[in-house]
């Protein structure tokens, strides 16, 4: 019976909620859509608060959108390349153009990150097996992951102190 209220009560305030969505704004253009926030994904555990223990001069992915990203209150267009702490354009604008040349630069940092993280755009790609291979010469890991997650998981081990790299590309990129 008092299963019955609730629901009626619940069937109630649906109309409420159905013309409280229908009058926020809607915008046509663009939107970027915030990462989540690790401050959430802690709350139960106050010892652990990497947020606040983050140096300002560390980068940190806040949000993105399909033709970029946005790190530390700056918005950056098309693909990306971080590396050491430092943000550079990267040359491939799909997937299919990722090659060991587009990655060269990882015969040559010193020292080599742990870990490289690849934003495949908007969907999870193969990774070919001579691209592989160069990764695994180079002494990485490597991580193939949608671009949002890919920043995410970039925020994550970064804030981790850990020696890691991220090769975006735009979240809007299909294939």
């Amino acid at each position: 019976m008092a299963a019955a209220a609730r629901g009626q009560k619940a069937l109630g305030t649906l109309p409420q909620l159905v013309k409280s969505l229908r009058s926020e704004p809607v915008s046509n253009g663009p939107r970027l859509r915030q990462l989540p926030s690790l401050r959430r994904t802690f709350s139960l555990y106050d010892q652990i608060n990497l947020i606040d223990s983050v140096p300002e001069d560390q980068l940190r992915f806040q949000s993105y959108d399909d033709t970029g990203f946005k790190i530390n209150n700056v918005k950056y267009e098309g693909s990306l390349l971080i590396v050491e702490n430092k943000i550079m354009t990267w040359v491939p604008k799909t997937f299919a153009e990722i090659s060991a040349e587009s990655l060269s630069i990882f015969k040559v940092v010193h020292p080599i990150p742990e870990i490289l993280i690849l934003g495949c755009g908007r969907h999870i790609q193969q990774v070919c097996p001579e691209l592989r291979k160069f990764i695994r010469s180079t002494g990485m890991k490597l991580e193939a992951v949608d671009s949002r997650n890919a920043a995410s998981t970039y925020n994550i081990l970064n804030e981790e102190g850990r020696p890691v790299a991220a090769a975006v590309l735009p979240y809007g990129v299909t294939s």
